[in-house]
């Protein structure tokens, strides 16, 4: 018996604001999204090797910042996987490049600022009702399928344990 689908179920169900994750097995729809103010990032770029997505609120806020720095402790674990770790919000690439600096995070986070939150709405994971994504968690095989995927409450820090198993 898995326990770790117990404990830590994917998420597809509707929430209160409408937005439904894309559920395991649905291809993982690519995009382009700035992870500086002059650079892009492709999904497609990493395809052959797992890619974590983390869709994040917002920048500065408490549990985002717990969030995106706990994972850059752990990115060494996220490595051994081959995986490639992605953090997405809608925030600008400015904010995210201060962000960024402030924490020392050493993976890209990508700005999916305009339109705004295009990305989170293919991924079935934006809020509506405050223009954010939903603190979201995906797991891309190497061929492009979403293995995994979760939803946090808002204000909950999923952690990574979910992420690791699906690894």
């Amino acid at each position: 018996m898995n326990t770790t689908t117990k404990t830590i179920p994917s998420r597809s169900q509707p929430r209160g604001n409408g937005s439904t994750a894309l559920p395991p097995g649905a291809p993982a729809p690519d995009f382009a999204l700035r992870s500086t103010p002059d650079q892009t990032v492709k999904l497609s770029e990493f395809r052959g090797r797992p890619v974590v997505l983390a869709f994040f609120p917002a920048d500065w806020s408490p549990v985002c910042g717990d969030q995106m720095g706990l994972y850059n402790e752990m990115l060494s674990e996220f490595q051994e996987f081959d995986a490639e770790l992605l953090g997405i919000s809608v925030d600008g690439a400015w904010c995210h490049a201060a962000f960024s600096h402030d924490r020392k995070l050493h993976f890209p986070l990508l700005a999916d600022f305009e339109p705004k939150g295009e990305v989170a709405r293919l991924y079935g994971v934006y809020r509506p009702s405050d223009g954010t994504s939903e603190r979201a968690l995906f797991v891309i095989n190497a061929e492009g399928v979403i293995h995994w995927s979760y939803v946090s409450p808002v204000g909950v820090n999923p952690g990574a344990a979910g992420i690791l198993s699906a690894l």
